[in-house]
């Protein structure tokens, strides 16, 4: 099974889209930079598809990115199109760990993998609290899309 059919077994949310010539540095690969905003787009899209706009919008709880980590494996070069995919790895009370897996299609592999943590933080007061449960349930309904045995 190629890595891009993969991806799209195992991940609930993918992201697919074009890599940019301002991507590239000097060493005419994409920067490590960008790789990280790749992150963020996989990210923003799997809390958005997880609902928690809208309950952010009723109880100003939002996602706040803890920490994140990459690890380069091939470098991605322009033009690609890559697709970005994102899961779950672990839920906790406050914060969940998401896994993030890059496929280059012009190099039909894997070219960085990483994770992110996230917080639930009330934006109000400053403060981490308790994910709301109706976003771990539209999480869990979320992973429950797709075949998510871990690879």
């Amino acid at each position: 099974m190629s890595a891009k059919d993969e991806l799209f077994r195992t991940f609930p949310v993918i992201v697919t889209q074009t890599v940019l010539w301002g991507e590239m540095d000097s060493y005419q690969h994409v920067n490590n930079v960008a790789y990280f905003r790749y992150f963020e787009n996989g990210r923003l899209e799997y809390v958005r598809r997880a609902g928690w706009f809208e309950i952010e919008k009723a109880t100003g709880i939002g996602p706040i990115l803890a920490s994140t980590q990459a690890r380069f494996r091939r470098a991605i070069k322009y033009p690609d199109t890559i697709h970005i995919g994102t899961r779950l790895l672990e839920m906790k009370d406050d914060r969940f760990t998401i896994e993030h897996k890059i496929v280059s299609e012009a190099l039909d592999d894997i070219a960085t993998t990483g994770e992110g943590l996230v917080v639930s933080f009330h934006y109000a007061s400053g403060k981490k609290v308790a994910l709301p449960d109706n976003l771990k349930e539209q999480i869990r309904a979320l992973e429950a899309t797709v075949n998510n045995t871990k690879s």
